[in-house]
């Protein structure tokens, strides 16, 4: 990565890796306690207004183009609100851990589209560790296939949310936008929050929420550390690598998703999901092979 070792890259990248994971833990809380679609909405809002204020406090610029103010707002539509949206939606029955999982599908698909559109070599190594670390996670999804915490309408939504996600990485480094983080965040953001204002409306017609610690907990946790600190980590890592490189990382978000949903919300981990977790390992290691 430019402008930085390579040892602290991956250090940044892993801490990243593991802020998104463990949003898998309240985002559950968020989607079993309350309509997720308008939780989402405020949460966007929020944590745009905020990085808004950033922005205008340190003198941000904004995009100064129309094609910039563009992507700035399909990439709010597609890396938040979709992603999110449909991601929550299946959380209301499908378990932390297994969301987490299947949002490490996530470089595979990016590696399989990055030749395509971004022109990034998908290399034997990354071809063989891509697959093995996709083999990790098909494993153990077969192996809690049927459960409730696991069934197949909910991963595959899951799955839709990666697609969206894969989306908006390669839009970005398709159309990359020379400005502010803040600035670009803050947009994308409140684009996310308005646009799943309606859809909210449609799904559950007006808000109904019960204040609950957890949820006034998940809440602020996911508002400053994912949001706003998370995200700004992750277009970092998109400007300074190439995508599907970094993108590679999310092999470890089943292993940190994994083990805090079984260390805070106890759910179960049993030895297939050790063995799916050995696979990604793996995979990760022959992707970050040169």
């Amino acid at each position: 990565m430019k402008g930085a070792t390579p040892g602290v890259a991956a250090a940044i990248a892993i801490f990243y890796i593991f802020l998104w994971a463990s949003a898998y833990v309240p985002s559950k809380i968020a989607a079993v306690e309350t309509q997720p679609l308008w939780f989402l909405a405020a949460r966007f809002l929020v944590a745009g207004l905020i990085l808004a204020a950033l922005a205008v406090a340190l003198r941000k610029p904004v995009p100064e183009s129309r094609q910039g103010w563009l992507v700035a707002c399909v990439l709010g539509v597609f890396a938040n609100a979709l992603y999110l949206g449909l991601t929550y939606t299946a959380m209301q029955r499908l378990s932390a851990g297994m969301a987490a999982l299947v949002a490490s599908t996530n470089p595979l698909v990016l590696a399989l589209l990055a030749p395509r559109f971004l022109g990034e070599p998908l290399t034997r190594w990354k071809a063989i560790g891509l697959v093995v670390g996709f083999g990790g996670v098909v494993f153990v999804i077969v192996a809690r296939h049927g459960t409730p915490a696991a069934l197949p309408f909910d991963a595959g939504l899951a799955f839709c949310g990666v697609l969206s996600s894969v989306v908006s990485t390669l839009l970005y480094k398709r159309f990359a936008i020379d400005q502010s983080l803040v600035a670009i965040n803050a947009i994308q953001l409140c684009v996310a929050g308005l646009v799943t204002i309606p859809v909210a409306l449609l799904v559950y017609g007006a808000p109904v929420v019960v204040v609950t610690p957890e949820l006034t907990a998940s809440f602020v946790y996911l508002v400053l550390v994912l949001s706003v600190g998370a995200s700004l980590v992750w277009f970092w890592l998109l400007r300074h690598g190439e995508a599907s490189r970094v993108s590679a990382y999310y092999y470890l978000t089943p292993i940190f998703g994994l083990a805090l949903a079984a260390l805070l919300l106890h759910e179960p981990l049993g030895v297939s999901d050790l063995v799916g977790l050995v696979a990604i390992a793996a995979g990760i290691a022959l992707v970050q092979r040169t």
